[in-house]
């Protein structure tokens, strides 16, 4: 009988008998760990490149009115910090440590070979979800990872970073930096799946998030109706691409007319009059590198304006499906004991540059579309079309009242909106609290909240103390002090730190190699931020022996989290051969329907020659569909079959598509089918075709892509097309319907010398 069931601590002695049989011997059961009766489930929700002023209720128009119930019902944070940056961050949130600590101080495609930087979060920072699992909680990952090695994304790689190895027992979303919301590159658990639905059928990312979110807690409560759970929901949004459906974009028309600086004055005001920023708070003044709304063109001002009410749409379509997640707790009686904390990774993103982009595949590729190119595709903004992203001037009043954006170190880069909802624990409802506190403090706040003590091992390993800050005690008590003394920064060179209210900051241009010259030369920065929050007045030559006192202090920090040596490169950081990944090889052989393979695993034919070489068989009845085809409408190249001819058409970033076919109908039965590319100068080239070895077509690719083929992480495929289609000349996936042996890609040339550039915007283009 169940009540008679004898059970023992799993991983403790056994506690039954055992006789030479069973008559005279007693069963026992090692038995994992039970969370104790009550204890609150956890809701993580983080935000991907949403501002610090970007939700209605830090003091913006866009609507978030699921999100702005949360601060309603608990606590809002003004002095939250982040990194700067995506992965940096999430690791910090999840261990408890900081950035480089766990490995991860750059994205992950930027990892290099050093402790601090080489991506791989070590086993003794154990992650919240493997602390919580251990204390008898389910445990969920949901949307957004990026803290595998891009070396590690394809079906076969190593996966003990994958979230399944890290504690999670369910994930449902995509690896890497981001994502397409209409045609996703989606994993499940530990394999790779098709998106449930096509774009056409009315699919977005959001919404299968939000169902998979719902879904998950619906298996768990089917089968254990008291087990706490740990959700860590990850949205893609508002990351490029700004991708929502027209009714959403809609409600916003006319609303951004005014332009950058009127919106933030607007915004501003109302941080003052609700108590968002302290009442001495200055608005900070516009970069020089962002024009005056005033001195724009019309249609420039029209272009603009369109980008934002797509953001807007963006922002306000995410809440709603966060709040169909609230809902259903609420509905099962459970969002009253659920901690929920709400935050994005960085400040708003400007990596859509001057003129904002329709295919931010472009960007990478150093091609700029001028305004006038992208008033051409203005009523596609958003869909499925376009894979867009705003203007930097919107990032910049994104971040209102504050200075700078994503990845800079001044308070625009990293303070972010941070909200906590906990109506069964925590009193006050829709207070603002002023304590300075960073990401690496959720994770000992959560465990503090809980009553859980931070384990001393994990899975038989020694675990590291945590370096985050509790900041519980301030959750009912709002006058209660910061009990952090000093957090650095550092982001691809430059560097910040905070201790007692000042903050010293110095910016590092971006792809230099640093000189210990250089850093002599570096002239510092020195705010007061307990009374400017907003970085206005730099007290450099009024304090220095503050000023070099936090230098010191920042010094000595560094040396004590791995932070050295300090790297401003960028290409060459991205361009270095990681872990995980083949050697470097010039023949790849693909099978049909396996997993696609990604740009950092997957064969690198750009501006090099190369051949592609199907051996397949053609039923009498004739065939059709894809051989190989990596990317998508928006940048790739696909060989296929269609009409019984043979094609290759190369995309060149969604503005021409090359196309090349065989003259002549196909032979039936063994066939070898050849596509091969003879580089004829920089970035292009001539395409031949050929059937059993006689060529059957050719014609000129006057323009290849140079760096970059995925925008949304559409790998390389054979025997279809994942997400998008890489020519209009067919719908995907477009399996091949005939028998494909293999497809074998041989690379003629070593690489063509890298364009550096290129790979430095690329760095940026995937975060």
């Amino acid at each position: 009988m169940a009540d008679s069931l004898k059970t023992y601590p799993e991983g403790t002695p056994f506690t039954g008998s055992i006789g030479r049989t069973a008559s005279d011997s007693e069963a026992a059961w090692p038995m994992p760990a039970k969370a104790r009766a009550g204890a609150p489930n956890v809701l993580l929700v983080l935000l991907d490149d949403v501002g610090f002023a970007q939700l209605g209720c830090y003091g913006s128009t866009i609507r978030t009115p699921n999100i702005d119930r949360l601060a309603a019902g608990g606590l809002r944070y003004r002095d939250f910090h982040t990194t700067a940056i995506c992965s940096p961050t999430r690791a910090c949130l999840l261990t408890g440590r900081n950035h480089h600590s766990n490995g991860v101080g750059i994205i992950q495609e930027m990892a290099t070979g050093f402790p601090g930087y080489n991506g791989m979060v070590p086993r003794e920072n154990g992650f919240l979800s493997e602390v919580l699992r251990a204390q008898g909680y389910a445990t969920f990952a949901v949307g957004k990872w990026h803290l595998t090695l891009a070396s590690e994304y394809a079906s076969g790689a190593n996966k003990a970073r994958w979230p399944l190895s890290r504690g999670f027992d369910r994930f449902y979303g995509f690896l890497g930096g981001k994502t397409s919301q209409w045609a996703p590159t989606l994993v499940h658990d530990n394999h790779y799946i098709e998106p449930p639905a096509r774009p056409e059928q009315g699919y977005h990312l959001n919404a299968d998030l939000a169902d998979q979110a719902m879904r998950y807690i619906t298996d768990l409560r089917s089968f254990d109706p008291d087990k706490p759970f740990f959700m860590y929901y990850c949205l893609g949004a508002g990351h490029a691409p700004h991708h929502v459906e027209p009714q959403w974009i809609a409600r916003y028309r006319g609303q951004f007319d005014q332009g950058w600086e009127r919106w933030r004055e607007t915004v501003y005001a109302r941080q003052l009059a609700e108590g968002i920023i302290p009442p001495d708070t200055r608005l900070s003044e516009r970069p020089p590198w962002v024009k005056a709304w005033d001195t724009l063109g019309a249609d420039a001002q029209r272009l603009f304006a369109r980008q934002m009410e797509v953001y807007a749409g963006f922002l306000e379509q995410t809440d709603h499906h966060i709040g169909r997640v609230l809902q259903s707790l609420e509905r099962r009686g459970e969002l009253d004991n659920t901690i929920v904390m709400l935050a994005s990774d960085n400040g708003a993103s400007a990596e859509g540059g001057e003129n904002g982009s329709f295919n931010e595949c472009q960007f990478p590729n150093r091609y700029e579309a001028s305004i006038a190119e992208n008033l051409q595709h203005l009523d596609d903004w958003g869909s499925v079309k376009s894979y867009p992203n705003y203007a930097w001037g919107w990032a910049w009043a994104g971040n209102t009242p504050l200075r700078r954006w994503k990845r800079y170190l001044h308070q625009g880069g990293m303070s972010d909106p941070f909200i906590v909802h906990w109506p069964r624990g925590i009193a006050a409802r829709g207070e603002i609290r002023s304590q300075y506190i960073h990401a690496v403090d959720v994770m000992p706040t959560l465990l503090d909240a809980i009553g859980i003590a931070p384990p001393t091992a994990l899975q038989g390993v020694a675990q590291t103390p945590l370096e985050g800050v509790s900041f519980a005690h301030t959750l009912n008590t709002a006058e209660a002090p910061t009990r952090k003394q000093v957090q650095y920064y550092e982001m691809i060179g430059s560097r910040a730190i905070w201790a007692d209210g000042w903050k010293a900051v110095v910016e590092q241009p971006q792809g230099d190699m640093l000189t210990e010259a250089m850093l002599q030369a570096q002239q510092w920065e020195l705010y007061h931020v307990a009374r400017d929050f907003s970085e206005t007045t730099d007290l450099a030559r009024e304090h220095p022996e503050k000023l070099q006192a936090l230098i010191d202090q920042w010094w000595v920090e560094a040396a004590k989290y791995k932070v050295l040596p300090l790297d401003a490169r960028m290409q060459l950081r991205m361009g270095e051969r990681k872990p995980g990944g083949r050697a470097p090889t010039s023949r790849y052989v693909y099978e049909p329907f396996a997993a696609p393979q990604f740009e950092y695993t997957a064969a690198n034919v750009k501006n090099r020659s190369h051949t592609i070489s199907a051996r397949v068989v053609i039923p009498e009845t004739g065939a059709q569909g894809v051989l190989l085809a990596h990317g998508s409408w928006f940048a790739g190249y696909a060989l296929f079959v269609q009409d019984d001819r043979l094609v290759y058409v190369h995309n060149y970033l969604g503005l021409q598509e090359y196309r090349v076919q065989s003259a002549s109908t196909l032979p039936r039965g063994d066939v070898v089918l050849q596509m091969r590319f003879i580089r004829t100068g920089e970035h292009c080239g001539r395409a031949f075709l050929c059937v059993d070895g006689v060529r059957v077509g050719e014609g000129e690719i006057a323009r290849t892509v140079p760096a970059v083929i995925e925008t949304s992480g559409e790998g390389l495929c054979c025997g279809f097309d994942s997400g998008l289609p890489v020519s209009a000349s067919y719908t995907a996936p477009f399996r091949f319907t005939g028998t494909i042996h293999e497809v074998v890609v041989e690379l003629h040339d070593g690489p063509a010398t890298p364009d550096a550039h290129a790979q430095l915007r690329a760095a940026w283009a995937d975060h």
